[in-house]
């Protein structure tokens, strides 16, 4: 006995834009209206129906003068239509609306994560409660391909091949001290840091160059003491332990809270930034790119209020 091989099925279905033009136009019964709801023209919206009726081999529209009218089969053919269509819509809301959600895992450094990404994640859950945030804090470079990240943001020159890179943060280095160190050590020029506690990050290299830049070049340093990562130094100079070379995302925060003052206007260009990185097959997902913009838009309104306290700031000195 031979069997038949049955075959997958094979849908006979006609152009979607023409049941679109056809739905539109039967339920208005006109094609200027539905023209104007699709946005195109009303030859375009005749077109589609005259080949959908082609398609079909039967009429679904009576055209009369200044009056248009469902055939018989229009009307039982446009209530498929508008099922077909109803359905179709839900089914994509409901595919972008698990896309726009679900877990995003994110990686950045400790020294971001806490002065600059932990405090604001509140209002990043308030606002999209259907997204999953995990952070992970780590100093390795993540190797997308291999681990379960969705996006980083890495401090660096940028340059990572093959991936989406935008610039986050571009940031400046500057003296940064508590208002009580302030009061204590009054800063009117740069040479009176010779006589401060100067905190550093792994070698003094940096607070040199600023102080040669600033006009207080010196043959030694005074005493100070050297962390192993710029966070802490931070941290020590909002605890009054002496003045630390800030870098602009990790004292952003404390200088807008008050926490932190900054004596000096002068700033050196920093020689890294941070940046949003992720693979480009995936920048453009729902819930990536919502966190990239709210990244992006956390980080343009600390500049902006950053901008109008250093104005405040030379307003006041002025006056």
């Amino acid at each position: 006995m031979h069997h038949a091989r049955v075959g997958p099925m094979i849908r006979r279905l006609p152009p979607l834009n023409a049941i679109r033009a056809f739905e539109a136009a039967g339920r208005h019964l006109s094609f200027t209206r539905a023209a104007d709801e699709l946005h195109v023209t009303q030859g375009a919206v005749s077109h589609q129906v005259k080949a959908l009726e082609a398609w079909l081999g039967l009429p679904l529209f009576r055209r009369r003068p200044q009056h248009l009218d469902l055939t018989a089969a229009g009307q039982a053919y446009l209530a498929v239509a508008r099922e077909a269509l109803d359905r179709l819509a839900a089914g994509t809301d409901q595919v972008l609306a698990r896309e726009a959600a679900g877990v995003l895992t994110v990686s950045v450094s400790p020294n971001f994560a806490a002065r600059w990404l932990v405090h604001r994640l509140g209002r990043f859950v308030r606002a999209h409660p259907g997204i999953d945030l995990r952070v992970s804090a780590s100093l390795h470079h993540v190797d997308f391909a291999r681990e379960d990240v969705d996006l980083v943001v890495r401090h660096g020159d940028g340059i990572w091949p093959g991936l989406h890179v935008e610039r986050l943060i571009a940031e400046e280095r500057f003296p940064v001290c508590s208002p009580a160190y302030l009061r204590d050590h009054p800063l009117r020029r740069p040479t009176d840091l010779l006589d401060c506690t100067l905190l550093h990050v792994n070698e003094q290299e940096d607070w040199r160059e600023w102080l040669r830049v600033a006009g207080a070049d010196a043959v030694a340093l005074p005493p100070g003491v050297v962390f192993n990562q710029r966070a802490m130094a931070v941290e020590a100079a909002g605890n009054g332990q002496g003045v630390a070379l800030g870098r602009t995302a990790l004292v952003a925060s404390d200088l807008l809270a008050g926490r932190l003052v900054r004596p000096f206007a002068l700033g050196l260009p920093a020689r890294l930034s941070y940046f949003v990185v992720c693979p480009k097959a995936t920048a453009e997902r729902p819930k990536i790119r919502t966190f990239r913009d709210w990244l992006q838009a956390e980080a343009t309104d600390d500049a902006r209020r950053l901008e109008a306290l250093g104005h405040m700031r030379a307003a006041s000195a002025a006056s």
